[in-house]
């Protein structure tokens, strides 16, 4: 499969690895040389310097031959621009958006876009790992790995500084 991805911040440059690592022709492209630093040294993919809403950078990078663009920028606008240009200039068959926004997410929806909203999926592992533990989220809360420490606080915390007042107060009463 051919991937576009827009954006090598965190999401993207994971998203990148993980897709060149399954043997996914992968080229990123992002405004900032340095965000290619985020890359894994054994990234086989392309990276390309420019904005995801530019046409000619869009060519330039594959887009007339790509089965998936993903818009994965820190901007909801820029997201949807370089969206919206490779689903309707380049006909490029999937297309997904992050989109931070729930109420535009619904709306670039409705343009054929495929958006993903971090604030849904967030708030929907939160209230669930509330409601029945961080178990039941499939991996998007992280339980614990090591039990709550016993005992005294460490020494020169705020949290010994109350316990020895707590102390102190009872002594005194």
């Amino acid at each position: 499969m051919r991937v576009i991805i827009i954006g090598c911040g965190r999401v993207g440059a994971r998203t990148a690895a993980e897709l060149d690592q399954r043997g996914d022709h992968v080229t990123v492209v992002d405004t900032d040389q340095r965000a290619f630093n985020r890359l894994p040294a054994s990234f086989g993919g392309v990276t390309v310097r420019g904005t995801g809403g530019d046409e000619d950078v869009l060519r330039g990078a594959g887009a007339e031959m790509t089965d998936l663009l993903m818009a994965l920028t820190e901007g909801d606008n820029r997201n949807a621009m370089a969206a919206q240009l490779g689903k309707h200039t380049f006909g490029i068959p999937r297309v997904i958006a992050k989109i931070n926004d729930p109420v535009r997410a619904e709306a670039y929806r409705s343009l054929g876009l495929e958006t993903i909203c971090r604030t849904v999926i967030l708030a929907d592992a939160l209230v669930k790992a509330a409601a029945e533990g961080a178990e039941a989220t499939d991996g998007h809360v992280q339980p614990p790995t090591a039990e709550p420490m016993r005992g005294a606080p460490a020494a020169g915390t705020k949290a010994a500084e109350e316990a020895e007042e707590a102390i102190a107060d009872e002594e005194g009463a």
